[in-house]
This record gives structure tokens, C-alpha cells and sequence, in this order.
């Protein structure tokens, strides 16, 4: 069983390797149209944070560094945060030391990683035998915080997930444990939320951002959510359909209460060319929202209608 989960582990991080060399969300390609709403109303959402003078003033990840500090001592298993580092490949994170001084062998992962405030895809899982320690890094999507706008980043929050290797079962999920980088002061946290407003009620704003005819799996509709609702809530689509035809989307973000995100539907090609589909002309669709920790229904939006130009 370990092994075969080891493996599930190996191929999805090539995966989201690839996704990433590739480039996930919106590219700058002529393939990319921006969304508007289908009365043609003038709904922008604000200047988009995406600026040429962020590019220019921001640090360098070799400049940033972190204060060694514990994160974790429970269970007899200690996670101690010792370094920022910058790999060429996978991008910036934060390097951990785990001692296991439990009786078990333990896994530990994330439930979830924000990265000035917006929730961001991590690379991470480390097993640690009974007994023993291990040096391992959490890396931060460099696809993830280039999508959100970061080029600086200041402040890191963890929620992390360890469970025993052997039987699966949870030992423990940590508390928020929160890092601030030596760029903290100088961390922007101006919402990258230009786009067309497609909902916002309940403390659930959601914008549309842009249309990728040219993604990874097919094409993309890349949005921006913030969630000031007070409860942490995970958005999915129901019922879309593009140009008239139903689609089989693939969309599923969590955001936890007081953060952003940055994620895209992701429709695939072969549901397109099925249908004769060459170009995004009308997309319509419902968005549902629940509660992240009991999934329980919080609201079903309204249908939704909105073009790509």
C-alpha cells in the first residue's frame, strides 16, 4: 500500500511539474481573452496589481530570509522552520527540520498554504520513520504566486496534516503556524482582482479574469475569489455550458475566511471538439458554495452568463 501511494506521489508531482514548466492559469498568448458580461456593462473589478513597477521593485528571492523558529512540538514530533531557499527549478520555499520522537512512522503534509494571504498549491509530503529526523522543503507554486501577482513574498501560513505511514490514520492537524519573511513590511497585499465581477454577496466576491483558449488541458477561465464571509468555503461550478453545449468542467478551490485565490475551470479539449466548439463565445454557469470543514450548502448562484473578447 505504501508503495503504490509512494508512486500515486511520484507521478503526481510530475505532473504538476509539468503544469508548471508549462504554466497553469492565463498565459500571454493571443489565445487569452479578457471576460465580460453579456450586457456588455463596464463591471471591472479595479487595476490589477500585475503592474510593470511591481516587477521592477521587487526583492530577489536570494535576499529574503527567515528567523529559524519552531512551528510545531506536539505528539513528540517538532517541525522547526530553518531557511528561506530559491531552487531554479522548483522555486522558492521554506526548509523544514522534523524530529519524530514518537513510536510511529508519520507522513506529514499540508491542509493548506497561504502565501500573502492568498491560498497557494504546495509541493509537499515527508515521511519520517520512528526515531528519526529528515531535512525537507515546502515549495511555493511558482505558477501559484505568479498567477496571484506575488513577486515578493512576506508572510507564510501553514495548516499541517500529519498522519501515521502505516495505518493512515490522522495523529493530529496543526493550528495556523505563520512565518514572516524579511520582506514582511514591504509585502503587497493589493488584491489582483481586475476582471469582470461575476458574484458577490454573502462575503463571497468572485471575478471573472480571463479566457486561456491555449492552456495545459484545453482551455481555462481564470478567476480571482475573496472570502470575507467569515467561514472557510470551498467554490465549485454546476451546470455550465459553453456556446450552448454542456461541459464537464473541472473546478474545485478552498478559500479559507479573510483570504484570496487565484484558480481556473479548467474545460477540456476533447469536450470542445466534440462538440464543435473553436472559440469561447457564451459561457453560462452556477457556482457552488459550502462550507469547507462540513460541506454543508451555503448558497447555489443564480445562472450566470458571460463572453470572452
Amino acid at each position: 500500500m505504501r508503495e503504490k501511494l509512494k508512486w500515486l506521489a511520484v507521478v503526481l508531482c510530475l505532473s504538476l511539474f509539468a503544469m508548471m514548466a508549462l504554466g497553469s492559469g492565463s498565459s500571454n498568448s493571443q489565445d487569452t481573452k479578457e471576460i465580460v458580461t453579456t450586457d456588455n456593462s463596464e463591471s471591472q473589478a479595479g487595476e490589477s496589481s500585475e503592474s510593470q513597477e511591481t516587477t521592477e521593485n521587487s526583492k530577489s528571492s536570494t535576499d529574503i530570509t527567515i528567523d529559524e523558529q519552531i512551528l510545531i512540538d506536539q505528539n513528540d514530533i517538532v517541525i522547526t522552520a530553518t531557511e528561506y531557499v530559491s531552487d531554479s527549478i522548483w522555486g522558492d520555499g521554506i526548509k523544514l527540520l522534523v524530529v519524530n520522537n514518537s513510536t510511529q512512522n508519520i507522513t506529514i503534509g499540508c491542509t493548506a498554504l497561504i502565501v500573502n494571504d492568498y491560498m497557494i498549491s504546495d509541493l509537499f509530503a515527508t515521511e519520517v520513520a520512528a526515531g528519526k529526523k529528515a531535512n525537507d522543503t515546502i515549495y511555493l507554486s511558482s505558477s501559484g504566486l505568479k498567477a496571484a501577482g506575488i513577486d515578493t513574498v512576506g508572510q507564510v501560513e501553514i495548516y499541517f496534516h500529519i498522519y501515521d505511514s502505516d495505518s493512515m490514520d490522522k495523529i493530529f492537524d496543526s493550528d495556523c503556524v505563520t512565518i514572516q519573511t524579511s520582506e514582511y513590511a514591504n509585502m503587497d497585499t493589493t488584491p489582483n482582482d481586475a476582471g469582470t465581477e461575476l458574484y458577490n454577496e454573502g462575503g463571497i466576491r468572485i471575478v471573472g479574469k480571463a479566457v486561456d483558449e491555449n492552456s495545459f488541458w484545453g482551455t481555462a477561465i481564470l478567476l480571482y475569489c475573496e472570502n470575507t464571509s467569515g467561514k472557510n468555503v470551498g467554490i465549485s461550478v454546476d451546470d455550465m455550458s459553453i456556446n450552448g453545449f454542456m461541459m464537464n468542467p473541472i473546478f474545485s478551490t478552498t478559500v479559507y475566511d479573510g483570504k484570496k485565490a487565484i484558480d481556473d475551470i479548467t474545460i477540456f479539449s476533447s469536450d470542445l471538439e466534440e462538440n464543435g466548439i473553436t472559440a469561447i463565445e457564451e459561457v453560462e454557469l452556477k457556482f457552488h458554495i459550502y462550507d469547507a470543514d462540513s460541506y454543508s450548502t451555503i448558497t447555489d448562484s443564480d445562472a450566470i452568463t458571460f463572453s470572452a473578447q
